[in-house]
């Protein structure tokens, strides 16, 4: 159906047109606008004209030189008009210069003059050149060469251009333009003719105009019809009928003049179609048409008959009416058409005129049939305007529909004028159409102004109470002292603000307060963590998140000041500002942007606990959300929404922004409830209401409209300046400053007005005179005595501060400053002036709009409170961004988000697996990108996201996704520094940066002087620029060019990320060169640096003449290092030098590297490498946490990094000089390679590297293991095959397993010993039970003895025997542990004995004086394997007595050894004396539950956020493997337990069933809560998951385990001993990490190989899974290391060697060794010889000859006895062979004590030491050092000391022994401890107490030799107390009076 022809106003409230999409619409209107500014530009002189000239005319010869001289006037006008103005400008000035001068020989006064009137003062020689080159120029051409040049605009003929329309305000829509090409206004041409009245300048001006455009085509009617007097007469007739002789009627004639003045316009029928019913209203319908039909005539007649009487009255009314500029005129709109919609209007033209006729037949009835004819009724219109104006109060301005009445719906603290006029007729459809009342317009030749005057503030409402600071509480008196009251804005949000926990969105102007609001919402949160008058500073954090970084520092600075008397820390963490790990967590505010804080929670710095302590997150100015920034702020809302919804913590977001039209848009999405949060304050609240000014200049010629601004900007200051007011001019450019600055002074001293701006001679003015005189600023000192003044952020911070100040004080009268001032700085002024509003955006690559939010910011610097009833704004800017500014400032633009734009990069940056398939089709396209870019993987199918390494780095390092397919495309292993950084320019972070002609010349000049690499693309292409300026920005080279400078600091600073993201990437890769390279690179950058340059370059104390010298001498550091100081000075010749480059030198962070190699097996070695600093620390050099290295593991050959990692060094292992050790393994290849590389490179330092060579020469490879025992296909056994009834009943079982079945015979029915090997799980505890049930069968008066090696499984054993043994079987169980020792009687009468294996060798070490050891007939060691652990040693001394004393009984001793499979058995089964028949050895893949195993690799430095990163992996691994059975989850600490607990519950949150691993009725399990102690246990309970930790209280985890055996919970989460001392197997086992915190090394270091085997064989539960499934999450490092050892089983070492001494000790003391031939025949009954025949190279012994053999062991057991000597526990005899046990020696050995602490006793207890001496002599003892001290425990450890009675070193709060002085100071003083963690290690200093208490006496009475052990009485100072080994009455009234 053909379009009706309705009006675009008519359109603008129907929704006729509102589906269409004119697809070409833009394209259309942006080809208009650049033709016309190309008609534009051809009608004047420009500079391409000239040019073109020139090579038209002359020949190539004479061009090149012309064109040297055409760059000489560039370079003039450039220098002039100032670089900063753009390239447009500067050419507009050289036209200027080269009309002033072509036929001029020299600069005369006339010329002087004019320049300095356009440009203002300027340098004389730049005039002189340009006159010099202008002239030289000229004389190639003639006269009238010359001539015809300067008159080429003249021949442009301007009649027949398209006028072309703008200011389109209309419509719902709100079309949005794009601001950037200028627009003549109106249809004004470059002459800029002004509208007038007068018929004369009508006739001159518009009469062929007309005749051309309208008197061909017009479809008009007979002009017998039409004559002059048709306007008059028309015009009456409509007034008669339409209004009937309303009062207040306008006149015939007014009326008239006004139609006419509209008809005779340049405008199209179409806009003035619009126009015309806006004034006539749809009455007027029928005359518009005739108007319209007659248009030319009406016009043409008019002029051609002026002595009409009518018309000269006519013509008189024009004259007054536009001599009287009171009234307003009338609303007009303009609409801009496609080519699409002209041709659909055409279309509606003729079927209107087809209507038309048809109406004229059909007469007075009006109706028609056919369904495409409309009947114009004036009466339905009517109604449908009033109806459409009904419907428009509830469309929103936004295009979304909502259902929302205005009039319904009230905020009760929304103050929305604006809201209300929105009812007014004046808004159509959600649009504006008139600007607010009172407005004054002036219009003139040069510039458009519209003054908008200030608004009346709001008057005081009934309810509203003023909050005076007194009525606060302490804390709020504290922080507002010195404020009186609150003001208005504050006091009306404060009850929500420090009264609540409610979201807050506050919209209110600059200038409001805006600043406490956020203090009082900060006070609310700091009241909630008080406990009894105590701030909890570590319960919290609050993060403040301001735009710029200016202002971070300001409100970091504000709130430290503010918050200082509660101690509250706050800190600012910008680009500019890092914070280490420590300082993040001892503060507890922090103030940063929007990217810093999104890189922080993205990565989590330090700890995730970090992100999860934030408690309050403030956002400051939220209509950032509109910009480029906008989606950063986006994507953290949305993170921290999604982590409150998740976590249901509670986080409170406030969102403080200007006043902005959509407010409950972003209350919304801020999660504000309107009716309590959203406070929306409009203009009428600013403390100092505004006025605002906005001035167009019309000009469109560069350098004039550069002069207008500076004339009408000094007509503004002056005006302000005579009125007594300060003014602030802001322009954009540090340059400009100056240059506006002089500008404005020369025009003041020209006009003779400089005596207004001469600062007060007040008493004070000397004093700041002196300050200024002292400044080296040339320009200030200059400035000032004028009263001028410039402040940018180029300056020096004290000149920025003295010029602050003396602004304040009023000493400056004009400031001109940029916008840093306004953002930076609160530095009110009655006036502000914004002159010019382009901005050079480098991000852009070109010239942008001023920011609405920076116009809003700087006018909010107006107007002072104190002083100033009201402040002005003015803005400066050209006449085609006029109205631009105008909408944004009468507010309104809604903001919009800018999200999508970059989706795919924050996606990357969340990677949210759980986007099911039906969400927006948006995430699945940018999943498809993404993992076509390799940066997650994909899985449409299910929806799942995972992340891949290379995703991590480009969130990481926010690089973008486009970047990272460019990577993908061109790097690779081989690439040179050069092509790195051609990589790093093709990046899409510098896609905006175009090469501008101008700029050709300087890169060129830059290419050649400063880049030392090739730059492809030279200086014409984008990356060529990009790849000089990076070059010239390391070389520190000089740039020139305003828009260079600009660009190249953007290139630095984003090309350091991007490289530094490269190297991440080349290092997963594990290229080693190419890794190297890029490590340097980054740090070139960084730097400034080129690597071949002298390191101590990177020292700023030294001059550069001495470090060209030592570039000169070719000194290197290594040279410099063993040169004396005197020597370096002599060759600088420079003696006093010397002693600072040699500082200098040994400032260099160096490190030397020892490496030891073992090979475990005879494909991976491990390596231990001892790294020790070489440096010296200076705190200004070096910082004061520490140096952080790369250290990776190269192979030469292969070109292949086998390991990496990254370490610190700190500051004080530098200071001590102490070595720090890393284990790591590395694979290794037959035939041997000669040698790797290990290097470590410096992360920060250039030159500071070290390399390790790691030799293979003498390497020896231990032995092929021989093959596994294979699991024979026999038929199983049954339970009947034990011939005893009364076993048979024990099990509940049938059959034995194939394994039990195969090792029947031999255990059951033979008396060999055994070894046993299978995977845990195989049913090994059955096996023992076989032996032990022989030992009772055929030995029924020996004793069997089992070993295992936890105390855990001991109870565990224990539990389970005591009924199945004990009970039915009537066989006597004892326990014998650290916990339980039973007396002598028991343990004589038992038949088994289960025991540790320390406990076994204390009591086996007296075996002659104890007759129940020598009964033990079997000796059944569990979990042998550990004989590779650091408690092995203690199992091979056990193996090896058993032997010792079974040869000396002549008893025969069973040994039986069950163990995981092992890969070297046969050496095991040797020592043990273990024949063919007794080793079974089956493969891990034997079970009887077959496993799946799964290995994921993590990346990250850091412990703990590499732990959080694996939390959502685990979930997905019970979602995918084991959404219904049971799961275990292995974590490495207490504290892991609970944070990992409450992360799953997070992730739970967000499903459908929360509670779907809760197994039972959640009111059974609300009764079992209520039983539990742990808070956190009762919260994960609740959800199913169950923690289990030796921290708990021993009734929680009884429950706990109960709950998870009976499958009530699903999910048990556990540390790793769970895994050997409880038998709960599950579906699913995960490891969630394999490293865990190692007190004594203060590191990370991982699980032994046998731990992590240990827990996933409690993966599959026989009764229950045919398949077990094991989840490992590692560091990706380790990933190849578990690959390989979980599949193929670890070879077992020995550990003996460490403890050698202990146990030489041991035996010596029982006899068993009296010579040094004695302990070396001992040595070779251990297994620790065995591996030393096996393994040489692993135990460092060089070759296994028999003599270097006896050398080796006859030096460990000289070594060990030494020890021993020093230690006073044994003698050597003067025959220096036989060995005497001494007392200290036996005590050392019977109370199992290291021979240290007897050592430290006998050199440190003396008779006079005190009670504090006696307890640190305890503390210190040598069996402490393994009290693990974790993360952040020193910092726990100084917070208890400060409660303790005796003193600690303080610098020693991370040691061992410290904290065990601690701990037993508190248990004495019974101190509150500060965590669970603390009462467990408590247990265990008691435990170890007891015996070392024992010594004590023992040492006190030496004869006292044979105590008895249950009992000591400690002499007291009044009562005696007595401490119980079994530890159930341990010091059970601690006190400080009875200790000792």
């Amino acid at each position: 159906m053909a379009l009706p022809r309705l009006t675009g106003a008519l359109r603008s409230f129907s929704n006729v047109t509102k589906q269409d999409d004119y697809s070409e619409e833009l394209d259309d209107l942006m080809n208009k606008r650049s033709k016309l500014h190309k008609q534009l530009m051809s009608s004047e002189l420009t500079w391409k004209k000239i040019v073109k000239f020139v090579e038209d005319s002359l020949d190539k010869k004479e061009q090149q030189s012309v064109n040297g001289h055409l760059r000489t006037i560039l370079q003039a006008a450039k220098q002039i008009v100032g670089a900063e103005n753009g390239q447009e400008a500067i050419e507009s000035g050289a036209v200027f210069l080269f009309k002033t001068f072509h036929m001029k020989e020299c600069v005369g006064h006339d010329e002087t003059k004019a320049i300095k009137q356009m440009f203002g003062p300027f340098p004389s020689s730049s005039a002189t050149a340009a006159c010099n080159a202008t002239c030289r120029i000229a004389a190639y051409f003639t006269e009238e060469q010359l001539t015809a040049l300067m008159r080429i605009a003249e021949k442009q003929n301007g009649d027949d251009r398209v006028f072309f329309g703008k200011n389109i305000v209309f419509s719902f829509e709100m079309h949005d333009l794009d601001h950037s090409e200028e627009l003549p206004i109106n249809g004004e041409a470059a002459e800029q003719k002004t509208i007038s009245l007068d018929y004369k300048k009508f006739l001159n001006n518009h009469l062929e105009h007309f005749q051309n455009c309208y008197g061909n085509n017009s479809d008009c009617k007979s002009l017998e019809k039409v004559d002059d007097s048709f306007l008059w007469c028309e015009v009456g007739k409509f007034l008669n009928e339409s209004l009937k002789g309303n009062p207040g009627e306008p006149a015939t004639d007014d009326l008239c003049c006004t139609l006419y003045e509209m008809l005779a316009s340049s405008k199209s029928g179409d806009e003035l179609q619009n126009e015309l019913f806006e004034l006539l209203g749809p009455e007027g319908f029928e005359l518009i048409e005739k108007l319209l039909q007659n248009r030319s005539i009406i016009v043409e007649r008019s002029l051609s008959w002026p002595n009409d009487y009518k018309l000269q009255s006519l013509q008189e009314r024009c004259k007054k009416l536009a001599g009287d500029n009171t009234k307003p005129s009338y609303g007009c709109q303009v609409t801009i058409q496609s080519e699409q919609e002209k041709l659909l209007m055409k279309q509606c033209r003729r079927e209107e005129k087809r209507i038309a006729r048809r109406e004229k037949r059909a007469g007075e009835d009006g109706e028609s049939s056919g369904e495409g004819l409309i009947c114009f009724d004036p009466k339905e219109l009517r109604m449908q305007r009033e109806q459409s104006l009904l419907n428009a109060r509830s469309v929103p301005v936004l295009g979304r529909q909502r259902e929302m009445d205005f009039e319904k719906i009230h905020y009760p603290h929304v103050y929305d004028s604006q809201a209300e006029a929105m009812r007014t007729s004046a808004f159509i459809g959600g649009a504006k159409m008139l600007l607010p009342e009172a407005i004054q317009r002036e219009n003139n030749k040069m510039y458009e102004e519209v003054k908008i005057p200030h608004s009346e503030p709001m008057p005081i409402g009934i309810e509203e109470k003023i909050v005076y600071i007194k009525d606060l509480d302490e804390i709020g008196q504290l922080v507002f002292k010195g404020m009186k009251k609150l003001n208005r804005i504050q006091s009306i949000v404060f009850e929500t603000a420090y009264n609540t926990n409610e979201n807050m969105l506050i919209c209110a102007p600059t200038g409001a307060g805006k600043t406490n609001i956020a203090m009082l919402t900060v006070l609310h949160e700091i009241r909630q963590h008080v406990q009894q008058g105590v701030i909890k500073k570590d319960e919290f954090k609050i993060v403040y998140v301001a735009p710029m970084k200016a202002l971070a520092a300001e409100m970091t600075n504000y709130f430290s000041k503010r918050l200082e008397p509660l101690g509250i820390t706050v800190k600012e963490l910008t680009g500019d500002m890092q914070l280490s790990k420590g300082e993040i967590l001892r503060t507890q505010m922090l103030v940063t942007t929007p990217e810093k804080w999104d890189v922080v929670t993205r990565k989590s710095v330090g700890d995730v606990a970090l992100s999860q302590l934030v408690k309050l997150l403030i956002l400051d100015e939220v209509h950032l959300l509109h910009e480029d920034r906008g989606p950063v702020l986006e994507s953290l809302v949305a993170r921290t929404l999604r982590q409150v919804e998740s976590t249901q913590s509670m986080i409170r977001i406030l969102g403080l922004s200007a006043t902005l039209p959509n407010y409950l848009d972003v209350a919304t999405f801020l999660h504000v409830n309107p009716y309590i949060g959203l406070f929306y304050f409009d203009g009428r609240f600013r403390p100092v209401p505004l006025g605002q000014t906005f001035i167009g200049i019309k000009t469109t010629n560069k350098v004039q409209q550069m002069n207008n601004m500076d004339e009408v900007c000094y007509e503004n200051v002056l005006k302000q300046i005579t009125a007594g007011h300060q003014v602030m001019v802001f322009v954009h450019a540090r340059n400009s400053t100056v240059r506006t600055a002089m500008a404005l002074r020369e025009k003041a001293k020209n006009n003779g007005h400089i005596c207004y701006f001469l600062p007060t001679q007040g008493p004070d003015y000397g004093q700041a005179e002196k300050q200024v005189q002292r400044s080296r600023n040339k320009q200030l000192r200059e400035l000032f005595p004028d009263g001028f003044s410039i402040h940018h952020a180029g300056m020096l911070r004290q000149d920025r501060s003295l010029v602050e100040n003396l602004f304040s004080h009023g000493h400056i009268k004009v400031l001109v400053c940029t916008a840093t001032l306004a953002w930076g700085v609160n530095l009110p002024a009655h006036a502000v002036i914004i002159k010019g509003t382009q901005i050079y955006a480098a991000k852009r690559g070109s010239f942008v709009d001023l920011g609405i939010l920076d116009v809003m910011q700087i006018f909010g610097r107006a107007g002072r409170p104190q002083f100033d009833k009201f402040g002005e704004g003015i803005i400066i800017t050209t006449h085609d961004k006029l109205s631009h500014y105008l909408t944004l400032l009468t507010q309104q633009n809604p903001i919009e988000s800018q999200f999508l734009e970059s989706l795919a990069d924050n996606l990357n940056a969340e990677m949210d697996p759980g986007l099911e398939k039906h969400r927006e089709q948006l995430v699945i396209e940018v999943g498809r990108k993404l993992d076509k870019a390799r940066m997650i993987r994909f899985e449409e199918r299910t929806g799942f996201f995972s992340s891949t390494d290379l995703g991590r780095i480009a969130s990481h390092y926010y690089i973008k996704y486009n970047t990272i397919e460019t990577f993908n495309e061109h790097f690779d292993a081989h690439k040179t520094e050069g092509d790195i950084l051609a990589i790093v320019s093709k990046a899409e972070e510098f896609e905006q940066i175009k090469v501008r002609e101008e700029e050709i010349e300087e890169l060129d000049a830059l290419l050649n002087n400063f880049c030392e690499l090739s730059a492809p693309g030279g200086v014409e292409n984008s990356y060529g620029k990009i790849n000089i300026l990076l070059q010239t920005y390391i070389s520190r080279g000089e740039i020139d060019s305003f828009s260079l400078i600009s660009d190249s600091a953007y290139v630095a600073q984003n090309a350091a990320r991007i490289v530094r993201a490269l190297f991440e990437v080349a290092l997963r890769k594990r290229w080693p060169a190419m890794t190297y390279r890029l490590l340097n690179l980054s740090k070139v950058i960084d730097k400034r640096l080129w690597g071949w340059t002298n390191p101590l370059r990177q020292f700023s104390v030294l001059p550069p003449s001495v470090l060209t010298k030592l570039e000169e001498k070719n000194l290197s550091v290594d040279k410099m290092k063993d040169m004396r100081k005197d020597e370096i000075g002599h060759m600088l010749r420079h003696v006093h030098i010397g002693l600072k480059v040699k500082q200098c030198v040994h400032q260099i962070p160096s490190i030397t590297m020892e490496a030891a190699i073992q090979p475990i097996t005879r494909t991976v070695l491990r390596v231990r490498l001892n790294i020790t600093p070489d440096f010296k620390w200076n705190d200004q050099v070096h910082g004061t946490v520490g140096e952080p290295w790369w250290i990776w593991v190269e192979d030469p050959t292969n070109d292949h990094i086998y390991h990496s990692e990254y370490f610190v060094i700190q500051k004080k292992q530098v200071i001590a000089k102490e070595a720090q050790q890393l284990v790591f393994t590395i694979p290794i290849f037959e035939p041997l390679p000669s040698q790797y590389y290990i290097r470590a490179v410096s992360d920060r330092w250039l030159g500071a590297e070290s390399v390790c060579i790691i030799n293979f020469q003498h390497l020896i490879l231990p032995e092929r293991h021989p093959p596994h025992t294979e699991l024979l296909d026999l038929q199983p056994l049954p339970i009947t095959a034990l011939g005893y009834r009364e076993y048979e009943a024990l099990y509940k079982f049938t059959h034995f397993n194939p394994i039990q079945t195969q090792i029947f015979h031999t255990l059951y029915h033979t008396d060999c010993n055994v070894l046993l090997g299978a995977p845990t799980g195989s049913g090994k505890t059955v096996a023992a039970e076989l032996a032990i049930f022989r030992i009772f069968n055929k030995y029924p008066t020996s004793k069997a003895v089992y070993i295992a090696p936890l105390k855990a499984l001991v109870r565990e054993r224990i539990e389970d025997w005591k009924v199945r043994i004990e009970e039915k079987l009537g066989k006597k169980i004892v326990e014998l542990t650290g916990d339980v020792t039973p007396d002598m009687r028991a343990i004589a009468q038992a038949d088994l004995i289960v025991t540790t294996p320390e406990k076994w060798d204390g009591v086996s070490r007296s075996w002659q004086n104890r007759s129940y050891v020598q009964k033990v007939a079997i000796l059944i060691i569990d979990e042998i394997h550990l004989l590779g652990d650091e408690r092995g040693p203690v199992l091979e001394v056990i193996v090896s007595r058993t032997n010792f004393i079974s040869s000396h009984t002549e008893k025969p001793v069973r040994v039986v050894g069950l163990s995981t499979a092992l890969a070297n058995a046969r050496d095991l089964a040797d020592w043990l004396n273990i024949n063919q028949m007794g080793l079974f050895n089956f493969r891990p893949s034997v079970r009887p539950v077959p496993l799946e195993v799964h290995i994921q690799g993590f990346p990250g430095q850091h412990y703990c956020p590499r732990m959080a990163s694996m939390n959502k992996p685990a979930f997905q691994a019970i979602r995918s493997h084991s959404p219904a059975k049971p799961v275990l989850v292995f974590v490495s600490s207490r504290r892991q337990t609970r944070l990992t607990a409450l992360e799953l519950i997070a992730f739970l949150a967000t499903e459908d069933d929360p509670k779907q691993w809760l197994k039972m009725d959640e009111r059974e399990m609300n009764d079992v809560i209520v039983t539990v102690r742990d808070s956190n246990l009762k919260l994960t309970l609740a959800f199913g998951i169950g923690m289990h930790h030796a921290g708990l209280h021993e009734r929680d985890r009884k429950t706990v385990e109960e709950l998870f055996v009976n499958c009530k919970i699903q999910v048990l989460i556990a540390t790793s001993t769970l895994a050997w001392g409880v038998n709960f197997p599950a579906h699913l086992v995960i490891v969630k990490g394999t490293e865990f915190y190692d007190g004594k090394t203060r590191r990370y270091v991982d699980y032994p190989i046998t731990d992590v085997l240990q827990m996933m064989g409690r993966a599959g539960r026989p009764q229950f899974d045919d398949q077990g499934k094991a989840v490992i999450l590692v560091h990706d490092i380790k990933k190849d290391f578990y690959k390989k050892f979980l599949y193929e089983p670890f070879p077992v070492e020995s550990s003996l060697l460490e403890v050698l001494s202990d146990h030489l000790n041991a035996e010596i003391a029982a006899g068993t060794i009296t010579s040094k031939q004695d302990a070396m025949d001992y040595i070779t009954w251990t297994y620790f010889f065995r591996r030393l025949i096996m393994n040489p190279s692993y135990y460092n012994l060089d070759d296994v000859s028999h003599d270097t053999m006896n050398k080796f062991l006859s030096n460990l057991v000289e070594r060990a006895l030494i020890d021993l000597e020093c230690s006073y526990c044994i003698e050597i005899g003067e025959d220096n062979r036989s060995i005497e046990p001494l007392t200290y020696g036996r005590i050392a050995s019977y109370y199992y004590l290291k021979h240290q602490t007897v050592r430290m006793f006998k050199d440190r207890l003396k008779p006079e030491c005190s009670v504090e001496e006696l307890l640190s002599v305890l503390s210190d003892a040598e069996e402490y050092a393994d009290l693990p001290v974790r993360h952040n425990e020193d910092q726990m450890n100084s917070e208890l000391a400060k409660h303790l009675p005796i003193e600690v070193n303080p610098h020693s709060f991370d040691s061992s022994h410290t904290k065990t002085h601690l701990l037993l100071q508190a248990h004495f003083s019974r101190a509150m401890l500060p965590c669970p963690d603390y009462a467990t290690d408590t247990k265990t200093v008691l435990d170890q107490s007891v015996r070392i208490c024992q010594v004590y006496l023992t040492f006190c009475m030496p004869q006292a030799m044979e105590l008895p052990q249950n009992y000591i009485y400690c002499n007291s100072h009044e009562s005696a107390v007595f401490l119980d080994p079994s530890g159930t009455n341990k010091c059970s009234l601690p006190s400080w009076n009875n200790f000792f």
